[in-house]
């Protein structure tokens, strides 16, 4: 199931407005996992889990938290959760909690994960490796290990994929739901 998950989030890659594919789906992030998810049969809005004032990012969690699906241990398909990643309340500090999602497409012996997510510039891939997350590139060969995820802006500087990872959520609870609210034929 996760392997589905993740070459349909690797499918979307480059798709520059979501909408174009599926109206019902929001053009940021959320929407992003949601086509993802909704491939493989799973409704990821379905159910309860929604706080006045939360954003998609913060529904989503919460709904995993309730479902047992939060891990420590990533898979392809599996959703990845970051903090902070912009200024969602426009106060310029740090306290915006939950801001941004994406799908880990592969994950290497070595750590190193590649995401598929929804940015500003549309559809893409991203790295992270939690092993070393405040490394942005190898000294000795230029590779990225963790992509930016937080522009700098003001006094701030920019933030790497691995210092505003905020944890896992694997698909199985959520289709063990999904597969409990079919209708019996």
């Amino acid at each position: 199931m996760g392997a589905r998950i993740a070459a349909r989030a690797r499918q979307l890659i480059g798709v520059q407005d979501l909408h174009a594919l599926d109206s019902s789906v929001p053009d940021d992030c959320t929407g992003l996992v949601r086509l993802a998810y909704e491939g493989a049969g799973i409704n990821l809005m379905d159910g309860s889990g929604v706080s006045h004032g939360d954003n998609g990012v913060m529904i989503l969690y919460r709904r995993a938290r309730s479902l047992g699906a939060l891990h420590t241990r990533p898979k392809p398909g599996d959703i990845v959760f970051f903090r902070e990643t912009y200024d969602r309340n426009r106060d310029g500090l740090r306290n915006d909690g939950l801001t941004h999602v994406g799908i880990v497409e592969q994950v290497t012996p070595g750590g190193e994960l590649t995401i598929v997510h929804r940015g500003s510039k549309g559809v893409a891939r991203t790295h992270m490796n939690l092993k070393r997350p405040t490394v942005h590139r190898e000294k000795h060969s230029a590779d990225v290990v963790n992509d930016y995820l937080r522009r700098a802006s003001g006094e701030q500087r920019a933030y790497l994929t691995g210092e505003l990872f905020a944890g896992f959520a694997s698909p199985e609870p959520w289709a063990r739901v999904a597969r409990r609210a079919r209708p019996l034929r």
